[in-house]
């Protein structure tokens, strides 16, 4: 596509191979229309590039891999994924994660119909924004956590918070990997991410996280609907958080360790935010145990949230019993490297699979699926902007044959925050978005602007893209009635 960057071929609809080029080991595929594909070239650089210069890391199994939600990141490209053996030199490596280790995504449902909240919704958006701190630096001021018990929870993830208490086990069920990523260790996080952390259990970043309250407005797949517990109208909330400051401290201190590790390991890269490290080196399992850790904190902080936002509707529709009381239906996480079976060759291979930006998508039968959505398949939460729309999809069998288990994540940035705060200098997004019945809390002004719907791509595009490739299949519309933006 780019005149200056990588050659790239058109395949199909839905898919455009990067051929082996330069000092690339595999190909690339990128799946995306021609015009999503275009969009990725723009920004702080060539998104389409950083998909080439994966290729070139050693172990790579496969392709290097990118989603139609691709846009320029920190080494990889966020909507990025790559799986490497550690039988044949495989590495991992940070920016293949990403800051925001585990920013991921909660999806809650309701049994009531989404108008019964309408006549409430300015004054539950405020309650919900009283009850989850949120924004840069907030903090928990109820929920502070530190030694043993920090240690506790950066091990055992949304079972540490479930058992104080702060949720179900039928939360846990319904968690990826229940809420719990092995290999943690404590000991491999630096005390200053910490304390970073120590303070921010239950609260929201800034940026793109948010907590949504909507409704369904369209099923696709009645099946994995029902199984799912969606019907047109009803009444959801969703939460997108991620580790805050101690999982951008857990990547802050291991790219420093890895710049070293992989000249010492005779690496060569084309890209030095690709620093990283062979699999069962020191290097490479000290970034590992403390990326775990903080997946878990992740795990755990959107648990609180979920835990915050039922006893908020609990108070709102206590004469409606249960059916007020949202419960969760799924939790997937976004940026993190995990240790995964998948066949390749005909071949079960143990394999190290980094998603950055994208989702994990598990078809109906995998082992890994909940007991109560097994027949169907893995719920697969996709956000969009704050407004438009948000999807609910299946993964299926061909996300496994082409893309590791993966799929989208969201709608993928299409202005930077920048970019995006200049466009909407003179504009007031929150009114503009109240003429459309959509209601917004913030912690700033410029997280508002930064987020306006136009800095980002449309998410039904997207959307149409993995579900056209069959990675994943759409099950249900949501659209959001009150936003909370941290």
């Amino acid at each position: 596509m780019s005149k200056t960057g990588p050659k790239v071929e058109k395949l199909d609809e839905f898919r455009w191979l990067i051929p082996k080029q330069g000092g690339m080991r595999a190909e690339g595929l990128i799946y995306a229309t021609k015009a999503l594909l275009e969009g990725s070239e723009g920004g702080q650089g060539s998104a389409i590039e950083q998909v080439a210069n994966v290729a070139h890391l050693p172990g790579l199994v496969g392709r290097s891999l990118a989603m139609p939600d691709i846009h320029f990141g920190y080494g990889f490209a966020i909507g990025g994924v790559a799986a490497f053996d550690p039988d044949r030199g495989g590495v991992v490596s940070p920016g293949g994660v990403g800051y925001d280790i585990n920013c991921g995504v909660r999806l809650l449902v309701t049994g009531l119909e989404a108008e019964r909240a309408r006549p409430v919704l300015g004054r539950l958006l405020d309650a919900v924004f009283q009850a989850i701190p949120s924004g840069v630096g907030s903090s928990s001021d109820d929920l502070r956590v530190g030694g043993d018990d920090l240690a506790r929870c950066l091990r055992d993830g949304a079972r540490w918070a479930v058992e104080r208490g702060l949720g179900t086990a039928e939360d846990i069920e319904r968690i990826e990997s229940g809420g719990r990523l092995p290999g943690a260790d404590p000991a491999a996080v630096s005390e200053k991410a910490r304390s970073r952390g120590s303070p921010q259990l239950g609260t929201l970043g800034s940026g793109n996280h948010f907590v949504e309250i909507g409704r369904v407005t369209g099923i696709f797949n009645h099946e994995a609907a029902e199984a799912f517990g969606l019907a047109e109208g009803r009444l959801v909330v969703t939460i997108h958080t991620g580790s805050r400051g101690l999982g951008h401290q857990v990547c802050d201190d291991a790219l420093k360790m890895m710049a070293k590790a992989a000249p010492k390991h005779g690496i060569s890269l084309p890209d030095r935010q690709l620093a990283c490290a062979p699999l069962g080196t020191p290097e490479a399992d000290g970034y590992l145990a403390a990326m775990a850790c903080a997946a878990n904190f992740a795990f755990a902080n959107r648990q609180i949230i979920a835990h915050r936002v039922r006893d908020v509707f609990r108070g709102f529709f206590a004469a409606e019993g249960e059916a007020g009381v949202p419960r969760t239906i799924y939790d997937v996480a976004h940026n993190i490297a995990k240790w995964e079976e998948h066949m390749v060759g005909g071949v079960s291979r143990r394999l190290c699979v980094h998603r950055k930006g994208a989702t994990r998508a598990f078809p109906a039968g995998h082992p890994d699926v909940p007991a109560a959505y097994r027949a169907v398949g893995q719920p697969v939460l996709i956000p969009g902007d704050m407004g438009r729309a948000s999807y609910v999809l299946v993964g299926l069998r061909g996300a496994m044959e082409e893309s590791f288990g993966s799929t989208c994540h969201g709608a993928g940035r299409l202005l930077s925050r920048g970019q995006a705060a200049k466009r909407a200098k003179a504009r007031n997004v929150a009114e503009e978005l109240r003429t459309r019945g959509i209601i917004l809390r913030a912690a700033s002004r410029r997280t508002l602007v930064e987020e306006m719907p136009e800095a980002y791509k449309d998410v039904s595009e997207v959307v149409e893209v993995v579900h056209g490739a069959g990675l994943s299949a759409k099950v249900a519309r949501l659209e959001p009635m009150a936003v909370m933006k941290g």
